[in-house]
This record gives C-alpha cells, sequence and structure tokens, in this order.
C-alpha cells in the first residue's frame, strides 16, 4: 500500500538526503512544500499524508503540531540543542539527528506509520464498540420484538451505509419461502413473502450455516441463475449472516445487507454479524473489550519506547525527569545524571555497515539496562548517546554507578565484532543539589557538559561536573 508522505525542509543537504532516501522506496508518494506554512496547510488537507517530515527549530516554529492530523518527524541538521527542545515541545512523535542515516530514517516512518494505522483501528474498533453497547441497551428498553429487529437494521444500515437491510424469517417446516420482518427503509414495512427460488444466496447460508458473502454480485458463480433480476437494481455486494444461538438458529433468521457502490470490507462483515447476534453474542462484547485493553497497552509501549534499543525515548525521560526533580527539589534528596556516549562509535559504523552498529547499539542498551538499577531511568538520548536518571542518588553513588557499568562494558564482547576489538565509554555526570543546578535543564546541561570533557581528554573517562 502507497504511503504520502509531506516534506518541509528547506536544508538543501537534508533535501538531497530525503531524495535519495525515497527514491529507492517507492512504496511512498513524496511531496516537497516549499512556499511556507499556509502551501503546506493546504497540502495536508488535500494530501491528507501519513507523515510530515519538518526541521526543527525553524519548520515546527512556523506550524501548530497539535493540529497537524498526522505524525510528524522532526529534522535537527544545525543546532542539536535547540533543535530537540523544539521537538521535545512541540510534541512531536520522533527526531532524526544529524548525521543522517536512511536506515533510523526508515525504521523511525514504519514505526510512525504502524502506530498511526493502530490508532486509527483502535478508533474504529471503538466506534464498533460503542454501537454494540448502544444497540444492546436500545434492544433491552424494549419487549416488542419488531422493535427489536428494526433497531438492528437501522443501526447496520446507518453505521454501513447500505442500499439495503432486513431481517428475514425462514419457516423451517418450508424453507421455500421467507418472510421479511423488518427492514429499515420503513418499520411500518413487515411479513413481505420471498421466493428463495430468487435467492440464492439465502439458501447457501441456511444449507452451510454460515455468512455467504457476494463480493461482485454480477461475477459471482452463485448469483449466475439471477444475474438479470438484479442487474437493473445495481446490486453489487451482498451478505447474509445466519442468527445463531446455541448453535441453533434463532426461528431461521437471517440479516440480508446489499450495497451498490463497493464490497464489504472484513471490519463490515465481522461488526454485522456481531450486530445481529447483539443479543447471543456477550461474549463478543468481553473479546472487544480485551482487544482494546491490549492494543491500548502496546500503543502505550510503543509512544514510550526507542524503536531500536528497546529502552525508553527521549520523550518519556524528559516527562520522568521532571517529576524526579521536583520530587527530589521538594523533600531536599538527591538525584544524579549521567550521560553515556559510545567512544569512537563511527569507525564501527564505518568498518561494519550500519546494521551491525544498530545491533551493537541495541546490545549495549540491554546490558546497560540489565545492570541498571529498577528505580534508574535508562533512555536513549540520540544517536549512540544514553542518558541515565538516578534518583535518590549523590555525586559518589553516582560515581560508583559509572565506574561499575565502565568496567562492565570494557569487558563486553560483542560477537559481530572482531576477536580482541571491544568498546568503550565516556561518562558525564551531574547531581542535585549543586549550587548551578537550578532546574531539570540545568542538570542534563552540566552531565552534558562533563562528557564533552570526558571525550575531550581522551574518552574512557568518568568526568563529574563538580571536578570542572
Amino acid at each position: 500500500m502507497e504511503r504520502t508522505i509531506l516534506v518541509y525542509e528547506k536544508d538543501r543537504d537534508v533535501v538531497k538526503f530525503l531524495k535519495s532516501f525515497f527514491e529507492e522506496r517507492k512504496h511512498y508518494s513524496v511531496h516537497y512544500v516549499k512556499k511556507g506554512k499556509h502551501t503546506l496547510g493546504k497540502e495536508i488537507l488535500v494530501k491528507k499524508p501519513d507523515a510530515l517530515i519538518v526541521s526543527s527549530p525553524d519548520g515546527l516554529a512556523e506550524l501548530q503540531p497539535s493540529e497537524i492530523p498526522c505524525p510528524i518527524i522532526a529534522i535537527i541538521s544545525k543546532d542539536e540543542t535547540k533543535g530537540i527542545h523544539s521537538a521535545i515541545k512541540s510534541d512531536v512523535e520522533c527526531y532524526l539527528i544529524g548525521p543522517f542515516y536512511k536506515e533510523e530514517l526508515d525504521q523511525k516512518l514504519k514505526t510512525l506509520i504502524d502506530k498511526s494505522s493502530l490508532i486509527e483501528s483502535l478508533y474504529r474498533d471503538r466506534k464498533d464498540l460503542e454501537a454494540l453497547l448502544e444497540l444492546t441497551s436500545l434492544a433491552s428498553s424494549t419487549l416488542n420484538p419488531k422493535e427489536v429487529l428494526y433497531l438492528i437494521v437501522k443501526k447496520i444500515s446507518e453505521i454501513l451505509k447500505v442500499t439495503r437491510c432486513s431481517m428475514i424469517s425462514i419457516n423451517a417446516e418450508d424453507q421455500r419461502y421467507a418472510q421479511v420482518l423488518s427492514t429499515f427503509e420503513d418499520p411500518s414495512i413487515t411479513n413481505i413473502r420471498l421466493d428463495l427460488e430468487k435467492y440464492p444466496e439465502i439458501r447457501n447460508a441456511l444449507s452451510s450455516r454460515k455468512p455467504v458473502i457476494i463480493k461482485d454480485a454480477q461475477k459471482d458463480p452463485l448469483m449466475k441463475e439471477v444475474k438479470e433480476v438484479i442487474t437493473p437494481l445495481g446490486i453489487r455486494s451482498i451478505l447474509v449472516i445466519p442468527i445463531f444461538f446455541r448453535e441453533e438458529i434463532i426461528g431461521t433468521m437471517l440479516l440480508r445487507t446489499s450495497r451498490a457502490n463497493h464490497a464489504f470490507t472484513k471490519r463490515e462483515i465481522r461488526l454485522c454479524v456481531a450486530l445481529a447476534n447483539a443479543s447471543s453474542h456477550a461474549l463478543y462484547n468481553a473479546f472487544l473489550f480485551q482487544k482494546l485493553y491490549r492494543e491500548n497497552a502496546k500503543l502505550e509501549k510503543l509512544a514510550i519506547t526507542d524503536y531500536l534499543t528497546g529502552i525508553y525515548n527521549i520523550r518519556y525521560f524528559y516527562s520522568r525527569l521532571e517529576e524526579e526533580f521536583s520530587r527530589a527539589e521538594r523533600y531536599q534528596m538527591p538525584l544524579s545524571c549521567i550521560m553515556l556516549d559510545i567512544d569512537h562509535f563511527k569507525k564501527i559504523n564505518d568498518s561494519y555497515g550500519h546494521r551491525i552498529g544498530d545491533f551493537i547499539l541495541r546490545e549495549f542498551a540491554q546490558i546497560v539496562k540489565r545492570y541498571t538499577r529498577k528505580s534508574d531511568l535508562l533512555a536513549r538520548y540520540g544517536g549512540e548517546e544514553f542518558i541515565l536518571l538516578l534518583p535518590q542518588t549523590s555525586l559518589k553513588g553516582a560515581l560508583i554507578e559509572a565506574r561499575r557499568l565502565q568496567k562492565v562494558v570494557r569487558e563486553i564482547r560483542f560477537r559481530q565484532l572482531r576477536e580482541g576489538q571491544g568498546i568503550t565509554v565516556s561518562f558525564g555526570i551531574s547531581c542535585f543539589p549543586d549550587k548551578g543546578v537550578k532546574n531539570s535543564d540545568d542538570l542534563i546541561n552540566f552531565a552534558d557538559n562533563a562528557l564533552y570533557k570526558a571525550k575531550e581528554k581522551g574518552r574512557d573517562l568518568i568526568i563529574s561536573h563538580a571536578s570542572l
């Protein structure tokens, strides 16, 4: 399925990278917007993109991300700090920091589109569940069977936009004829007699005891004998559903719907079955609730997890950072931050390729996670850089933790690397309380500065901001 992508980016090098990326992936339809936010707004309305790629902070500053009806990837090519802060502040789904790699953009696009599809699926499931609950509630408000039957066909016709929708009763002793008990066109229409010789789809549903789905009545062999009759009516797709209760057809009733424009989708068929059997399928409601709960949990996990490493992403880290810093300030408890950066990681990518580099990042993240406390918060900051928040931990405790991780990393033998080749990590540490740390941003910036010094002084070092 082709996906539509809008690009709002003015940097020539970035545009060149994106064009090269999308030329290799023909399943994307890409449109580049050049004339500003008003043109972009029109393009979003017309193209209805699956994702928007926009520069940060410049491009994001011209938008209202909360009003953009599709996922956003922020491209940070120049000022990394401002770009990240702008992306976090705008609450965009994810961002990309230069240097840019096609594999990373590919994964992020796939993750965002999958997530968007999941949200749409959840929305449809919620609407379906609401329809089921509404129908059940309405049906229980009356003891009149005809009213119940009419409510069913009326609700289905509202949801599925069908040409016809009827509830049909079959006499168990004489299955040549049937009676229309209710039709959505008019609640007063009832007891219309049908000659089943003219309805092969109904006969098939009765004999097979299964739903009969006719995608194209003009081509389906089952409808060949009545093709001349249905052609003038413009009927294309037909659905017949036997209504069961404890393995028996209730009063030999069937739901028959038809439409002229397009075939029924799998979701519509599933919903139709559920609505037709609403009174006897309470378990189906429970199934939808469970499915909704599971997919919500999956969605929540997607929202806070880094796609590559499986640890927390930076957005979730920042949200937790605010909570932990407020708690530390209120109760005057220590709070430490460690920034970790894999030394010379570019050489690994250059020597082994980005795929192996991704394996190293993933394995490294999981090892660090394994050797940190449950109360600590580990996230991927960007590229090969990671960040660790240690609640109720003083500078002394953070130094001990960093030395322990440094020793663990030095001893790791990555199976993807050549014999005898390992990796080292540089550490930058900051801690609250500290006279310079006024807010959570200071805690991050000081750790970042200390990390920079560690790399500047030769790497594979642990430096705290307090020692600078």
